[in-house]
C-alpha cells in the first residue's frame, strides 16, 4: 500500500514506446529514433514493445498490449491521440519527450492525462534514466553508470551536461529526471519519490521556478530530512524593489529569501555550476553532516596558508589538533614538520606521514573533517601517486569526511585516478576543495534548523489577536492599506512588543502640552497615511527640549511638509519622548511577502542609514528561540550586542522575545504585507521599538483565521507550523484515575518513542511493525518525530509519572503510552493510519482516543478517506475498528492483511 504512485513511471516493468512510423520519416522524430537506439543498448530489465502508431496494424498490435509506462516521441500533433491511447491500454504513467510546447498546448495534454488516469512526465521534458534498471528513458544522452546520487534538472541543457561531465569523472546516479516549462510530474512529486527510493542516498537538484511554496518546502522538508538535498537555483532577481513602502521591502530580494527557505527545509544551495559538480563529489561519497572545523594537512606551506584563508572567509574554522595529539603525532614526524596551526609537514613529507597525520586528525574531537593537499616536486611523479595510494588504503568509511588536493597537471593524473578510484573527493585547488568541505557542513547547520517545529504562538503572554484584527478590518474599510504611526504601534502594542509612549496632537497648542507631559526631550513625527519615509519630507524633529520649540517645531513641519507632499493627507503630528540609552544599540525588526514563499522576518542594523549598510538575516516563520537566536547571529550588527566599546551586554532575552512577538503576528494575522520597526533601541535593560510603519492588504487566509478554522488560516506560510491546537487532556479509565494529554508529536519526542517500542511485548511490536526488531533504527525514529504536519499527523497519548531521586526528591518526567498516525496518500484525499498503545495501558480508553483524534483531525484537513492494513490475527484491533465504523474486507495481494476503510 506504501507504493508511490509515481512508481510505475521510475521503476517500470513494461513499457510501450509510440515513434511513429519506421517506414515514413516524416512520422518519426529525432527523439524516436534516439529512443529505440538507446533501448538497443542499454538493455532494459523488463518488457518493451514499440508501437509506430501511423501504421495499419496499430490497432490490432494495441489489442494485445499492456505495460506500465508510455513513452510518446512523437510530433505535437500525435500526442494527444497517443496519450488517450495510453490511458486505453492501462498505462499509469508516460512521458512526452518534447521541447517547445506552450502552456496551452501542455495544459490540453494534462487534461487529457488526467482523464485516463495517466501520470504525465511532459511535456518539455528530455525523458529520464535509472540505470539500475538499465532504463534510458529519454534524449538527454547515454545511460549514465549506476550510483547514489539522483539528479533533477529543470533544464535539458544542464541535464545532458551533468551526464556528460559524469561520465569523465566516475559518478554514478540512481535516477535522472529532466523536467521543464509546464511538466506535470513537478520538482515536490520527484523529491517525494526520492526520498523514499532505497538506491537514492543523496540529491542534486537544479531549480528555475517554483509553482507552490507549501508544497515545494514540505517536499523538501521531508526529502532532506531522509537524505541529503543539494539545490542550485538560476534566475536571481535584484534585491531593490521600486514600489516599496518599507525598507524591509526595498532591502530584501526573492533570492535572500530562497537562501532563507533552503536552511529551513535542511537543505544546502550553491552558486555556480562548478560548485554544484563539487557537491556531487562529495555526496557520491557518501558524507554526512558534520560540524565547520576543517584540518588542513599540507607538504607546502603555500597551498596550506590558500586554504587556511579561504576556511576564514566562507565562515568556516581551522581544525587545530588538541595538544595530547600534538604530542602524539609529532614524533612520527620530518623533524621541519609543524602543528601549531596548519598539519605541515613540511618538503620532506612520505605516504606514511601523511597517513598518521590524518588518523590523528581523524581521532581528535577538534577536528570535523581533514583536507589532504599534495604539491608535487620536479621529478617526483611516483610520490604523488603514493601518497594519494596511502589515503586510498584508510579504512572506509572514515568517521569524518577526507577529502583531497592534488596540486599541479600532467605529474598528478595517476594520483587522481586513484583518488577518484577510491571515491575521495579531489579538487585542483585548495579554494574548490574548501568550498566543497563547506557545503557538507552546511548540512549540520541547516538540519539543526530543519529540527525545529515551533508553534504559531510562543509561550509568552497572549497576545490581543482579535483586537489587532478589527485594528486592521478597520483600516482596509477605509480603502487603506499603509498603517499610521498610532495605528502600526497599537498594532504593536496587541502582541506586547515594547513601544515608546506617542500621543497624536492635532494642534500646536496640544503639542507643547503633551509634550510638557511626557517630559523633555521629545521627538515630533508627522501623522500621515500617504507618507512612507517621514524623514523625505522632512517630518521628523529630533531633541525638542521645551513647550515652545514643541509649538514651533509642529507649526514648521506641517508648513513643510504641505509644500513638499501637497497631496498627503495630515492627521497631525505624534509626540513621544525621546529614548535615552546613551550605549544603546539601533536595530531594525522586519517582515516583507515573498513570492512565492509569504512572510519573511528580517533582522539587521537599523536607523538612518538602514538601506545604506543593507543588514539583512532573515528566516521564515514561525519562530521559536533557537530560531530567534540563529538569526540574530547570521547579521552583522551581532557583533555589536555583547560588550562593546565600554558598553554592555544588550538584553539579547528581550530581544529574542520582540522577535517571537513579531513572528506570533506573522503567523496570526495573514493581511500583514510589509512592516518596519526601525529603530528599535536595545541595551543591557531591554529593547523598546522607537517607530514603526506597517502595510496591510486583503486576504483569503484571513476569513479563514477570522472564523476560526485555524488549518486554512496558515496557509499563507510556507511551513506549517506546530499544531498545538489538537493538545487535550483527557480522564484515564480505571481505578487509579488521572488523565493524560494527546498532543501532535515533536522531535524531542525520539527517546519516549523509542522507550515505548522497547517496552512493548514481541506480539504488540509484531502487530504495529510487522518485525521482530527490539528497538526502532535511528532513521526510523527520526523519520517518524521529525514529520511535515501538512501532510501527515501523528499523535502521541502522555502520561506524567513521579519517581523519587535518592535525595528524596519526588521528580516528574513524562512517558509516551499510545501513537496514533496518518500519512497522506499521493492522491492528496485519503490516508493510511496506524496505531500502537503500551500494553500495560491497554484497555484503558486511549487507543480508543487516538483513533477518534486522529480521525477528527484528518477530518480538519479536508481528506475524504481513511484506510490500514491490519493483521488478520489481530483480533483486538480489529474489533477496535469495527466499533469505531471501518469496513473490513481481505486484502487481495496478502491474506494474512485485513484491508480497513472509514470514510471521513
Amino acid at each position: 500500500m506504501d507504493k508511490h504512485f509515481l512508481t510505475p513511471l521510475f521503476a517500470p516493468a513494461s513499457i510501450v514506446a509510440f515513434v511513429g512510423n519506421a517506414d515514413d520519416p516524416g512520422g518519426q522524430t529525432p527523439a524516436g529514433r534516439t529512443l529505440r537506439e538507446a533501448f538497443r543498448a542499454d538493455r532494459f530489465d523488463g518488457t518493451l514493445r514499440f508501437l509506430d502508431v501511423r501504421t495499419k496494424g496499430t490497432l490490432e498490435e494495441l489489442a494485445q498490449t499492456h505495460a506500465d509506462l508510455a513513452l510518446i516521441a512523437l510530433a505535437p500533433r500525435d500526442v494527444a491521440a497517443a496519450l488517450e491511447i495510453a490511458g486505453r491500454i492501462g498505462c499509469k504513467a508516460a512521458v512526452v519527450l518534447s521541447s517547445g510546447i506552450g502552456a496551452d498546448e501542455a495544459a490540453q495534454w494534462r487534461k487529457i492525462a488526467r482523464r485516463e488516469g495517466v501520470h504525465l512526465l511532459g511535456p518539455n521534458s528530455l525523458g529520464f534514466q535509472r540505470p539500475l534498471l538499465h532504463l534510458n528513458a529519454g534524449v538527454a544522452g547515454p545511460l549514465a553508470r549506476s550510483g547514489p546520487l539522483a539528479l533533477v534538472a529543470q533544464s535539458g541543457a544542464l541535464t545532458a551536461s551533468m551526464l556528460d561531465w559524469a561520465r569523465q569523472n566516475g559518478v554514478g546516479f540512481s535516477s535522472v529526471v529532466s523536467l521543464g516549462p509546464h511538466t506535470s510530474v513537478d520538482i515536490p512529486q520527484v523529491l517525494d519519490f526520492l526520498a523514499n527510493d532505497q538506491a537514492t542516498h543523496s540529491i542534486i537538484v537544479y531549480l528555475e521556478g517554483i509553482a507552490d511554496a507549501r508544497r515545494f518546502m514540505s517536499a523538501l522538508r521531508s526529502a532532506s530530512h531522509a537524505k541529503p538535498v543539494v539545490m542550485l537555483k538560476a534566475g536571481r532577481k535584484p534585491a531593490g524593489n521600486e514600489a516599496a513602502q518599507t525598507h524591509s521591502a526595498a532591502i530584501v530580494g526573492s533570492d535572500d529569501v530562497f537562501d532563507a527557505a533552503l536552511r529551513r527545509a535542511g537543505a544546502v544551495r550553491v552558486r555556480s555550476f562548478v560548485e554544484l559538480f563539487s557537491a556531487a563529489k562529495c555526496l557520491a561519497s557518501r558524507y554526512r553532516p558534520v560540524g565547520k572545523r576543517l584540518a588542513v594537512v599540507t607538504n607546502g606551506g603555500g597551498p596550506g596558508v590558500l586554504a587556511a584563508d579561504w576556511i576564514n572567509e566562507i565562515g568556516l574554522h581551522l581544525g587545530k589538533l588538541s595538544a595530547p595529539a600534538q604530542k602524539v603525532l609529532q614524533p612520527a614526524l620530518p623533524p621541519l614538520a609543524s602543528l601549531a596551526d596548519l598539519i605541515d609537514l613540511s618538503e620532506e613529507a612520505q605516504p606514511a606521514h601523511y597517513r598518521a597525520a590524518i588518523d590523528a586528525a581523524s581521532a581528535d574531537s577538534q577536528v570535523d573533517g581533514v583536507l589532504a593537499i599534495f604539491s608535487p616536486k620536479a621529478g617526483a611523479d611516483a610520490a604523488a601517486t603514493a601518497t594519494a595510494k596511502a589515503l586510498a588504503d584508510i579504512p572506509r568509511p572514515m568517521n569524518k569526511p577526507l577529502l583531497a588536493c592534488w596540486m599541479g597537471d600532467s605529474s598528478v593524473g595517476k594520483a587522481r585516478t586513484v583518488l577518484a578510484d577510491a571515491t575521495i573527493p579531489s579538487f585542483r585547488t585548495p579554494e574548490a576543495a574548501v568550498g566543497a568541505f563547506g557545503n557538507i557542513a552546511a548540512f549540520y547547520q541547516n538540519q539543526q534548523l530543519l529540527q525545529q517545529t515551533p508553534p504559531p504562538l510562543s509561550a509568552l503572554a497572549k497576545p490581543d489577536i482579535e483586537g489587532a484584527r478589527l485594528l486592521i478590518e478597520s483600516v482596509l474599510a477605509e480603502r487603506r492599506n499603509v498603517l499610521t504611526e498610532m495605528e502600526s504601534k497599537s498594532l504593536l502594542s496587541s502582541f506586547h512588543i515594547p513601544i515608546t509612549r506617542t500621543l497624536l496632537a492635532r494642534s500646536p497648542s496640544e503639542a507643547m502640552m503633551i509634550a510638557t507631559q511626557l517630559g523633555f526631550p521629545v521627538a515630533l513625527k508627522i501623522d500621515s497615511p500617504d507618507i512612507p519615509h517621514k524623514s523625505d519630507v522632512e517630518g521628523v524633529a529630533l531633541n525638542v527640549l521645551n513647550g515652545t520649540a514643541a509649538r514651533d517645531t509642529y507649526v514648521e513641519m506641517m508648513e513643510r511638509v504641505a509644500r513638499l507632499a501637497p497631496e498627503a493627507r495630515i492627521n497631525g503630528v505624534t509626540v513621544q519622548k525621546m529614548v535615552r540609552a546613551r550605549r544603546g544599540r539601533e536595530i531594525y525588526v522586519g517582515m516583507v511577502t515573498d513570492e512565492p514563499f509569504g512572510p519573511v522576518i528580517v533582522f539587521g542594523a537599523g536607523g538612518t542609514m538602514i538601506e545604506l549598510l543593507n543588514d539583512r538575516a532573515m528566516e521564515l516563520p514561525p519562530l521559536n528561540q533557537f530560531l530567534a537566536r540563529r538569526l540574530i547571529e547570521r547579521s552583522r550588527v551581532a557583533e555589536t550586542l555583547g560588550e562593546w566599546r565600554g558598553a554592555h551586554a544588550v538584553d539579547m532575552e528581550a530581544l529574542e522575545d520582540l522577535l517571537l512577538r513579531v513572528s506570533e503576528m506573522v503567523c496570526e494575522l495573514p493581511e500583514l504585507r510589509e512592516m518596519d520597526i526601525n529603530p528599535i533601541i536595545v541595551d543591557e535593560n531591554g529593547a523598546i521599538s522607537v517607530d514603526a510603519r506597517i502595510v496591510v492588504g486583503s486576504s483569503s487566509q484571513a476569513v479563514a483565521a477570522h472564523v476560526g478554522n485555524a488549518v486554512n488560516g496558515y496557509q499563507h506560510l510556507a511551513i506549517m507550523p506546530y499544531p498545538a491546537r489538537y493538545r487535550r487532556e483527557w480522564p484515564l479509565a480505571g481505578t487509579g484515575g488521572g488523565t493524560y494529554i494527546v498532543r501532535p508529536v515533536h522531535p524531542n519526542d525520539a527517546q519516549m518513542l523509542q522507550a515505548l517500542v522497547q517496552g512493548l511485548s514481541p506480539e504488540s511490536r509484531w502487530f504495529r511493525f510487522v518485525s521482530r526488531f527490539h528497538e526502532l533504527p535511528p532513521s526510523m525514529l527520526s523519520r517518524f518525530t521529525l514529520i511535515d504536519y501538512d501532510r501527515e499527523m501523528a499523535l502521541v497519548a502522555v502520561v506524567m509519572e513521579r519517581s523519587v531521586s535518592p535525595d528524596g526528591t519526588v521528580l516528574e518526567s513524562e512517558r509516551i503510552v499510545g501513537v496514533s498516525r496518518y500519512v497522506t496518500n499521493p492522491d492528496q484525499t485519503s490516508c493510511e493510519f496506524s496505531l500502537v498503545v503500551a500494553d500495560e495501558f491497554s484497555g484503558k480508553g486511549i487507543g480508543s482516543r487516538l483513533m477518534e483524534s486522529i480521525i477528527d483531525v484528518a477530518r480538519d484537513k479536508g481528506l475524504a478517506e481513511m484506510d490500514g492494513l491490519v493483521l488478520a490475527n489481530n483480533p483486538d484491533m480489529l474489533k477496535l475498528v469495527r466499533r469505531l465504523g471501518f469496513t473490513v474486507k481481505s486484502f487481495p495481494e496478502d491474506p494474512d492483511f485485513k484491508l480497513v476503510t472509514y470514510m471521513l
